[in-house]
């Protein structure tokens, strides 16, 4: 049994940041990471380009201005301006070269086919030039940025239209257990509702895997160990639920041990999730998770999404971890590392009722998990104790 940061500086260490690259729509890369550098094919703004709606001015020193036409956004006009000249020209629309400065039409008043403006304004006031954001060549973004919303509305403005980035692994879920039956089925004695599996799936599509496939299996060791060797073949990850504890129908680790995957660690030092197997074969990697739904969505949380993420190229790939102040009383039962769901609100954490391994209510309101370490026996009101954000 090894203790949580030896675990995660194992997992850290074993996991390599993938090297695939495809090609993807901007419309449709979201949350990938860029594998190569962008450049921009335009100077954006493209041209000189009115940053208010105003009127443009051939120079700056008059008072008054005779009105010759006026410029929208999108017009392809370029009128010439002269001396003592003025155009209307709206937000966005292209400045004409002569134009020595745009004034806010808030300080003009409008006199028949004149212009007086109340105060000068100073050169290439309220104009945006040619590449002020930036110019054709310079790099828009950086190889390991990762694409957010704000990036893809970037990259059209440069009429970008498709992108490198680093590929995202394919993941198979295992669900093992005789007693699991799927959420719309009535239940028989005996029996309960499979839930690890929509849990883990939900979990990695709001993190932004899409490459999902799902697999149920009986506890029978043949048919463990064949959907496991197949999914090792065909999956960069293989996520298996349950199964991998020492109990006569618990299967895992037999047929992991058959197959002869490399195993890194087997059985964390902590509390929901002691069970946790972690392991690599060829390029694979494989973590069999707890059972028990709040362990295996811990262990999802701690071990597998960072994992995931670096695999994807991203640069912070763990969940951010801070520190808050305890609205809660709470004393271990153990000398095992804890993680309990817990609420942050105002920069304070409440340890919720249910920390049961098997409860995923108080997981459901949770938006954080406290994390006290091995040597961490108590909580009172007040401590500062680590947190793990869950968003």
């Amino acid at each position: 049994m090894v203790p949580v940061e030896k675990a995660l500086q194992l997992v850290d260490n074993h996991i390599k940041q993938t090297k695939e690259i495809t090609t993807l729509s901007i419309s449709n890369a979201i949350g990938f990471v860029l594998a190569k550098d962008v450049l921009s094919p335009i100077n954006m703004p493209p041209f000189r380009q009115s940053a208010m709606d105003g009127y443009a001015l051939g120079s700056i020193e008059e008072k008054t201005y005779s009105l010759i036409g006026e410029v929208q956004a999108g017009d392809d006009k370029d009128p010439v301006l002269k001396k003592g000249e003025a155009i209307r020209i709206f937000t966005g629309a292209p400045v004409p070269a002569e134009a020595k400065a745009v004034i806010m039409q808030e300080k003009v008043e409008v006199i028949d086919s004149n212009i007086l403006v109340q105060e000068s304004p100073t050169l290439d006031a309220n104009i945006r030039p040619a590449g002020e954001q930036i110019k054709e060549r310079e790099i828009a973004l950086v190889a390991g940025t990762t694409i957010t919303a704000a990036a893809i509305g970037y990259l059209a403005t440069l009429g970008i239209t498709d992108i490198e980035v680093y590929k995202k692994p394919s993941i198979a879920i295992i669900a093992t257990g005789n007693e699991l039956v799927p959420p719309g089925q009535k239940l028989k004695y005996g029996q309960i509702y499979e839930s690890n599996s929509v849990m883990l799936s939900s979990a990695l599509t709001t993190a932004g895997f899409t490459t999902i496939n799902f697999h149920k299996v009986e506890d029978q060791y043949d048919a463990t160990r064949s959907i496991i060797e197949k999914a090792i073949q065909e999956y960069d990850v293989v996520l298996i639920s349950g199964g991998i504890s020492v109990g006569d129908y618990d299967f895992v680790g037999k047929a992991l041990r058959d197959i002869q995957v490399e195993e890194i660690f087997y059985k964390v030092k902590q509390k929901p999730g002691k069970p946790l197997y972690f392991a690599q074969k060829d390029n694979t990697t494989i973590f069999a998770l707890p059972g028990n739904p709040a362990s295996s969505l811990s262990c999802f949380y701690i071990y597998v999404l960072p994992a995931l993420q670096k695999i994807s190229g991203l640069q912070q790939y763990h969940l951010k971890r801070s520190t808050a102040i305890s609205n809660s009383d709470y004393s271990k039962k153990g000398e095992r590392a804890e993680f309990l769901k817990a609420l942050l609100k105002d920069d304070k954490v409440t340890i919720l009722d249910g920390q049961a391994s098997s409860m995923l209510r108080s997981f459901a309101l949770a938006n954080v998990l406290v994390y006290l370490p091995e040597e961490v026996s108590k909580v009172k009101p007040g401590d500062s104790i680590q947190i793990i954000n869950l968003s």
